[in-house]
C-alpha cells in the first residue's frame, strides 16, 4: 500500500484496531526500513497515541456505566452517599472528560449527580475516535517538519488555543493553566479578567522586601549536652536548629550565627572567650547533594566564619568539641558519630589534623582537655572514662578505674576542679572526683542525686554545681564536696540539661524540654526561653493582636507575644497536636489533634471551652470562616467536616461534611464572603465547596472570580510559581499569603523559608531563600501588621521570627 492510500485510509477509518493492526504490518517500522529514524519515531509515537487513546475510551466507557449504576442506587435507596463498592471501583477509574476535550481532575463528587444521556457519550466516542484520526493525519503530513512543530501540532489536536512552558500548559480559551507533579496534571483556572492577556512568558520579579532573623524561640537541650555558656560580652550562647543563638537577656536583644546548612550538635568556647566552634551533622542539599558533617570555628563579635574544620573527614555528625585550655587554645578535639566514634585533634588555624583514634564502640557524651595538661584528653559515655595522651600523632588510652566503686552505666558528664582534679557524673547519681594526674576515684560523693547527673558546672568560686535529671534539682556542693544550696527546676520545664554561671551569683539553667531558665539559690528559676520538643506543626495567628500560637506532637500549646518574645500562657493538652487556628473574634482558638479530637481553647485563660471528635484520623487542618460563623474541619480520612460557631467561638453544631477527596485534605482556605471553601489533598487535588450545603462546585465559571480570604493552599493559580523543576507534592508544606497581598512565603522540605512576590502565578517563579530551620520547615504566617513572618520547624521544632524590611 502507497503512502497516499494509507493516510487516505486512515483519515477515513473509525476502528482503532484495524489501525493499529495495519501500523504493526507496515514493514516501514522494521530496522531495514529505508524510512529515515525520524519517520519511525513518529509512527511508534502515534501507534502508542492511538492505544493510549483506546484505553481512555475503554476506561471512560466503564466510568460512566458505574456512574449510572450509583445513580440508580440512590434514587432507590435516597441517600447520597454510593454503595462501598461502586465507591471503590470509582475511585480506581480516570475522571470524566468534559465534551470540550480536557480532562476534569476531580474524583467522586466532583461529577454532576445526573448521567449523560447516552446519545451524548456515543457522540463523544466518535469524536475522540475522529480527533485521533486527524492528530495521525496531521502528524504524517508534518513528517519533514522538525520536532517542536510536531509537538506544538500534538498540543493543539483538541483544538485549543494553547502554549507551554516545559510542563506547564496555558489554555486560553478555557482560562486555566496545567502543571505537573510527579506526572499527575494539576488543572487551575485563571481569574476572567486574566484570560485574555495572560502568558506562561511573563517575568516574574523577585519581591522588594527581604527577610531578617529576628529572633528564635527554641533551644536544644533534649539531646545534646554542654551547650550553655556565658561570654564577656554578657550574652548566653546556645543552639537550635542551625542557628547559634548570643542572647542578651538584660537587654532582650538576639545575634546570630547563621553558618551552619543543617543541625548543630555541639559548642566549644576558647579560653579568648571570644572564638567559638560549633559541630553540625551530615545533611543533604535540595538538589541532592550530600552536605558533610563539619566544625566551624567563628567569632562571636563579628559573627564570622574564620575557619572550617574536617568538611569530608568526620562521619553522620560532630558530637563533641573542645578547645585546649592549656596552650592558648592552639588545639581542638572533636568526636563524631561513627560507629566507632573517632576522637580527633586538630590544629584549627590550619585546619590541620595532628591525630585521631578510636574512642569507643558506644556513645561519648563528652570530651575536654585538661586544663593544665596540654596533651590529655579526657572523654566519658556508656560504661567508660578514658583519659587519653596525645604524643606526635598518637593518642594513647588509660581507662579510669572504679575499682570498688559502683560502675555506673553511663558516665554523663564531666568538669575539672581548680587544682586539676577530674569530676564525673553518672546514671546512677554519684559524683566522683578523679585526683589530679592520676585514673582513680580519691573521693566519692554517692546519691548526689535521684537518677542521673545530666549536668556539671565549676563556678568562679570554686564551688561545684550539679544539675539531676530524675529530681530536676539543682545542687551546690562546697570546696568539700557537701551540700550548700539547692533549687528545683518546675517540673514542666523538666530535667537539667545544661548549667552555665551567671552575673552576681546569677544561674542558668538548660533542659531536656528545650527551656532556658534564669535564677539563683537565693530564689526562683524562671524562664527565659522555651520552645516545642517534638514535631511542631501547628501554627496560627491572632486576627488583631501581635499574638500567634503554636502546637505540636509533645502535647503542648503555647500563645506567645510576638513582641516580648514570651508565651502568654503554655497548656498540655491530652493528645498530640497538629493543627491550630484563631477565631476571627481572637477570644477563642481551635487546635486539632492527631487522634481525631479537636479543642477550643479561651485565647486569655487557656481554659478548654469545647471538644469534639470527628472521624479517626488526624485532624490536618481547622479553620474558621472570615464571618466567624462557621467552622471547617479538615482530616485525614479525606472528609471536611462544617461546623456552625454561635457566641464568638464558644458553641459549635456540626451541619455537614464535605466528601469527594481521594486522599487526605492538607491544607483549605475559605473565600471573603464565606460562602465557599477550596481544598488541596496528599494526591494534589484542587475542590471547592459551598460551605451552607457542603455540595462539591464543579463548574468553574461558580469560583474563578471568588476572592479568597487567605492563600495558605499549596496548588492553585496564584501560587503554582513556587513549584520547580524537580520538585514533588510533598516538597513544599505551607504557603501564606501577606495581609496586604504582595508577598508570599513557602515553607520547604529543605529547611528554607522562601519570599515571593504575589500573586505567583508564573511557572518557576524567583524568590528570596532562607536558612535557619535545620529540617523540613512545617508552617509559616505572617503577622496582622505585616511587620513580621513567623516560621515553624518539623524535627528541629524551632520558632523562628523573620522582619520583613
Amino acid at each position: 500500500m502507497k503512502m497516499s492510500e494509507r493516510i487516505v485510509s486512515c483519515r477515513n477509518a473509525y476502528d482503532t484496531s484495524s489501525l493499529l493492526l495495519q501500523y504493526c504490518n507496515d514493514d516501514n517500522l522494521s530496522a531495514s526500513s529505508v524510512v529515515d529514524m525520524e519517520d519511525r519515531l513518529c509512527y511508534l509515537e502515534q501507534r502508542v497515541q492511538l492505544q493510549e487513546d483506546e484505553i481512555q475510551l475503554l476506561k471512560t466507557a466503564l466510568a460512566d456505566a458505574l456512574r449510572r449504576l450509583c445513580c440508580c442506587e440512590e434514587q432507590v435507596t435516597k441517600k447520597k452517599a454510593t454503595s462501598t463498592k461502586v465507591r471503590q471501583l470509582l475511585q480506581a477509574l480516570p475522571p470524566k472528560p468534559f465534551s470540550n476535550g480536557y480532562v476534569q481532575q476531580k474524583r467522586l463528587g466532583g461529577y454532576p449527580s445526573s448521567p449523560s444521556s447516552p446519545k451524548k457519550e456515543v457522540s463523544l466516542s466518535i469524536k475522540r475516535k475522529s480527533i485521533s484520526t486527524e492528530r495521525l493525519s496531521s502528524s504524517r503530513r508534518d513528517l519533514s517538519s522538525d520536532s517542536r512543530s510536531r509537538t506544538t501540532s500534538s498540543s493543539s489536536s483538541f483544538g485549543k488555543r494553547e502554549s507551554k512552558s516545559k510542563e506547564c500548559t496555558l489554555n486560553a480559551e478555557d482560562g486555566y493553566v496545567k502543571m505537573f507533579l510527579r506526572g499527575r496534571p494539576i488543572t487551575m483556572h485563571m481569574p476572567s479578567g486574566l484570560r485574555e492577556n495572560y502568558t506562561l512568558d511573563m517575568k516574574q520579579e523577585l519581591p522588594e522586601q527581604k527577610l531578617r532573623l529576628g529572633w528564635v524561640l527554641g533551644y536544644r537541650g533534649r539531646d545534646c549536652r554542654s551547650n550553655l555558656y556565658l561570654l564577656p560580652t554578657g550574652e548566653i550562647v546556645y543552639f537550635t536548629a542551625s542557628v547559634v543563638v548570643l542572647y542578651n537577656v538584660e537587654e532582650q536583644q538576639q545575634r546570630h550565627y547563621l553558618g551552619h546548612n543543617d543541625d548543630v550538635k555541639c559548642l566549644g568556647v576558647h579560653p579568648d572567650m571570644v572564638t567559638l566552634a560549633t559541630g553540625q551533622v551530615a545533611g543533604t542539599s535540595s538538589d541532592g547533594k550530600q552536605l558533610h558533617p563539619h566544625i566551624r570555628v567563628w567569632d562571636s563579635v563579628s559573627l564570622n566564619t574564620l575557619h572550617i574544620i574536617g568538611a569530608g573527614v568526620f562521619d553522620r555528625a560532630v558530637t563533641c568539641v573542645a578547645f585546649c585550655k592549656s596552650n592558648g587554645g592552639a588545639h581542638l578535639c572533636a568526636v563524631d558519630d561513627a560507629n566507632d566514634h573517632i576522637l580527633s585533634v586538630w590544629d584549627w588555624q590550619k585546619e590541620k589534623q595532628l591525630a585521631d583514634v578510636k574512642c569507643s564502640n558506644d556513645s561519648v557524651l563528652a570530651a575536654a582537655f585538661h586544663p593544665t595538661e596540654a596533651n590529655m584528653i579526657v572523654t566519658c559515655g556508656k560504661s567508660h572514662l578514658n583519659f587519653w595522651t596525645m604524643e606526635g600523632k598518637t593518642l594513647t588510652k588509660r581507662q579510669g578505674l572504679f575499682e570498688k566503686n559502683e560502675k555506673p552505666k553511663y558516665v554523663l558528664c564531666l568538669t575539672f576542679a581548680e587544682n586539676g582534679d577530674v569530676i564525673t557524673g553518672d546514671s546512677s547519681g554519684n559524683i566522683y572526683i578523679w585526683g589530679k594526674g592520676g585514673y582513680r576515684i580519691t573521693q566519692v560523693v554517692s546519691g548526689a542525686h535521684e537518677g542521673g547527673i545530666f549536668a556539671l558546672c565549676l563556678l568562679k568560686d570554686g564551688t561545684l554545681v550539679s544539675g539531676g535529671g530524675k529530681d530536676r534539682r539543682v545542687v551546690q556542693w562546697n570546696h568539700d564536696y557537701r551540700k550548700q544550696n539547692e533549687v528545683e527546676v518546675p517540673e514542666m520545664f523538666g530535667p537539667v540539661r545544661s548549667l552555665a554561671e551567671g552575673k552576681q551569683n546569677g544561674l542558668f539553667v538548660g533542659t531536656t524540654r528545650n527551656a532556658i531558665l534564669q535564677g539563683s539559690f537565693a530564689g526562683d528559676l524562671s524562664p527565659i526561653v522555651q520552645g516545642h520538643t517534638d514535631e511542631l506543626w501547628g501554627l496560627d495567628v491572632h486576627p488583631t493582636k501581635n499574638w500567634f500560637v503554636t502546637c505540636g506532637q509533645d502535647k503542648l500549646v503555647h500563645v506567645w507575644d510576638a513582641t516580648t518574645h514570651r508565651p502568654l500562657w503554655s497548656k498540655y493538652i491530652e493528645d498530640a497536636a497538629r493543627c491550630a487556628g484563631f477565631h476571627p473574634s481572637g477570644e477563642v482558638v481551635a487546635v486539632g489533634t492527631m487522634t481525631a479530637r479537636w479543642l477550643v481553647l479561651d485565647t486569655e485563660t487557656s481554659d478548654l471551652v469545647s471538644m469534639h471528635t470527628d472521624g479517626n484520623e488526624i485532624i490536618s487542618n481547622v479553620k474558621y470562616s472570615p464571618d466567624g460563623n462557621f467552622l471547617a474541619v479538615g482530616s485525614h480520612d479525606n472528609f471536611i467536616y462544617i461546623y456552625a460557631v454561635t457566641e464568638n467561638g464558644r458553641k459549635y453544631k456540626r451541619l455537614k461534611k464535605c466528601t469527594g477527596h481521594s486522599s487526605f485534605v492538607t491544607h483549605l482556605d475559605w473565600s471573603s464572603d464565606s460562602q465557599h471553601i477550596v481544598t488541596n489533598s496528599g494526591d494534589y487535588e484542587i475542590l471547592f465547596w459551598e460551605s451552607a450545603s457542603s455540595k462539591h462546585v464543579t463548574s468553574a465559571d461558580a469560583f474563578r472570580n471568588l476572592d479568597w480570604a487567605t492563600s495558605t493552599c499549596i496548588l492553585g493559580f496564584t501560587v503554582f510559581g513556587i513549584w520547580h523543576d524537580g520538585e514533588d507534592g510533598t516538597d513544599i508544606n505551607a504557603v501564606c499569603r501577606s495581609p496586604d497581598s504582595k508577598l508570599l512565603a513557602t515553607a520547604d522540605d529543605f529547611g528554607k523559608v522562601n519570599l515571593f512576590s504575589y500573586p505567583c502565578s508564573q511557572p518557576r517563579a524567583p524568590a528570596h531563600s532562607y536558612g535557619g530551620h535545620s529540617s523540613h520547615v512545617t508552617n509559616v504566617a505572617f503577622l496582622l501588621d505585616n511587620s513580621q513572618l513567623i516560621s515553624t520547624g518539623g524535627k528541629d521544632t524551632s520558632i523562628l521570627q523573620w522582619a520583613i524590611s
